[in-house]
């Protein structure tokens, strides 16, 4: 049997048995930066040198600095400037936001649509969860809310990465569509972005996020989960989802009973996730 004749999920478990850390979903300096500050022994100089390694990614990071996402804060024109007024976890987040912008793309057509939306479910998933944390008394945890957000469905970029290149080496004769597509990443996203986040050595909490945020069964008391949870039901219902539903009850969800919520910071939530918009770059 000739590769184009075998079962996509064949295929697909196949390229999964190498190295995930060579599939394109990570920029290592945006990973270096998150395992830097899981050590929590950085000095603000040594975030300064790694981002100033990739000129690329620098100058990426200062046009998010500058633009309307961080609408208000006056011209930031160096990176030591951006560290030292924004902070080091919020540049850490900032260098895996602009390095993630660009890897959200294929050029068949089909996947680059799809890539689009996810990287539009991710951005707005991130900004609901960062909101949540600071609106529900969480503060503290407002800045790894929105990276966990930002990841939570990086097991989805991966399998479209190897979808993309299953098609660009012709491997199969199946025809892409929402149904196949869907199947493949609903039943896979969870074990793979977990597996693919523990390559990477990075923490513990966005590895379990990315493969406990669709569980029926979850632990209420992991706040930074609940955060994730309630932002991702709030862009399916908004319609910034693969899978959106409009018909979803934010109200009667039980992230909502342990977040202790009203309906109106329901409201203000969708505004939120809804009016998350792109980087500018």
């Amino acid at each position: 049997m000739n590769s184009a004749e075998r079962p996509l999920i064949e295929l697909i478990n196949e390229h999964l048995q190498g190295n995930l850390q060579d599939l394109p979903v990570f920029n290592s300096v945006a990973v270096k930066l998150q395992q830097m500050l899981a050590r929590r022994d950085f000095r603000m100089n040594e975030i300064i040198e790694l981002i100033s390694e990739d000129q690329s990614l620098a100058s990426k990071v200062l046009r998010v600095a500058n633009s309307s996402y961080y609408a208000g804060l006056s011209s930031i024109s160096t990176i030591t400037d951006a560290v030292v007024r924004l902070g080091a976890q919020e540049i850490a987040n900032m260098v895996m936001m602009a390095s993630q912008y660009e890897l959200y793309h294929s050029e068949n057509e089909y996947l680059n649509i799809t890539m689009q939306k996810l990287w539009e479910h991710s951005l707005a998933c991130a900004t609901g969860a960062r909101w949540l944390a600071k609106k529900t008394g969480y503060v503290n945890l407002a800045a790894e809310s929105f990276m966990a957000g930002l990841l939570h469905d990086i097991g989805q970029l991966a399998l479209l990465k190897v979808l993309d290149d299953i098609h660009r080496k012709k491997e199969t004769k199946a025809v892409f569509s929402d149904t196949l597509i869907n199947e493949i990443l609903d039943r896979m996203h969870g074990d793979v972005g977990y597996k693919l986040m523990k390559s990477w050595s990075l923490p513990e909490a966005y590895c379990s996020i990315a493969v406990n945020h669709h569980k029926e069964d979850f632990d209420g008391n992991d706040i930074l989960l609940v955060l994730v949870r309630l932002s991702d039901k709030a862009c399916k219902k908004n319609g910034k989802s693969l899978h959106p539903d409009p018909s979803i009850s934010l109200v009667s969800s039980p992230e909502v009973q342990y977040l202790s919520l009203k309906e109106i910071a329901l409201a203000e939530l969708e505004i939120t996730v809804e009016d998350a918009g792109e980087l500018g770059i």
